[in-house]
């Protein structure tokens, strides 16, 4: 990658992750090439570094597919939460965004959401959950029961939600795959989701290749 590919990488890096208080690394296949520490947290990672096999950045390579997790035990001998994001060219993997925050986001083992309807609250478990819909720096939860607003936006709720059942698929969407009835294909390659209650969903370029490796097709 050069710098203008990187600089384009970091343009759209917050559509996959909040950057408050966040250090940001960007590697290659082999090592890191760019490192931007945060105030919070510093991993110390200078451009040249090796991957080494216990980072997530590594586990993002290997896997080919978005990883969010805290890590304890690490070369850099301080524990944090990461999120990696692999950038691919095709089926390859070319590089790595991981983004490092200072701890384990507090609701990260949360099997349900409280939003706002109304004049009330109500904790909706995970498992009825249909979409998440980024609106004016809120989040609407539409559930197979009833629809309301949740205090987070949606790159924060991203952090929270379990990763096998819920992905990322617009910069205002994330969908449960499980309420996804119909994928249908759409302009320039990207798809259109008909979901269980019928309402549909733009899959983005921005996560159409992301999406179809999580599905598998």
């Amino acid at each position: 990658m050069d710098r203008f590919s990187i600089q384009s990488v970091l343009n759209i890096v917050n559509d996959f992750v909040p950057m408050e208080n966040a250090s940001i690394a960007v590697s290659d296949e082999k090592q890191f090439i760019y490192y931007q520490p945060s105030k919070q947290i510093d991993l110390k990672i200078q451009p040249g570094d090796i991957i080494n096999t216990d980072t997530i950045t590594y586990k993002a390579l290997s896997d080919q597919k978005k990883v969010s997790e805290h890590v304890d035990n690490n070369s850099f001998g301080i524990p944090y939460f990461g999120v990696a994001v692999p950038i691919m060219d095709g089926d390859k993997p070319k590089g790595v965004v991981t983004t490092i925050l200072p701890s384990k986001p507090l609701l990260l083992s949360t099997s349900f959401l409280t939003v706002k309807t109304n004049d009330r609250w109500m904790p909706i478990p995970n498992d009825e959950i249909m979409y998440l819909e980024a609106q004016n720096r809120k989040t609407r939860i539409q559930s197979s029961r009833v629809n309301g607003f949740h205090k987070l936006n949606l790159s924060e709720l991203e952090l929270v939600l379990p990763t096998d059942n819920f992905i990322r698929v617009h910069r205002s969407y994330i969908v449960n795959i499980h309420f996804i009835e119909e994928i249908l294909p759409d302009f320039h390659s990207t798809f259109l989701l008909v979901m269980k209650d019928k309402s549909k969903i733009q899959v983005s370029q921005t996560y159409a290749s992301q999406f179809r490796r999580a599905l598998g097709f």
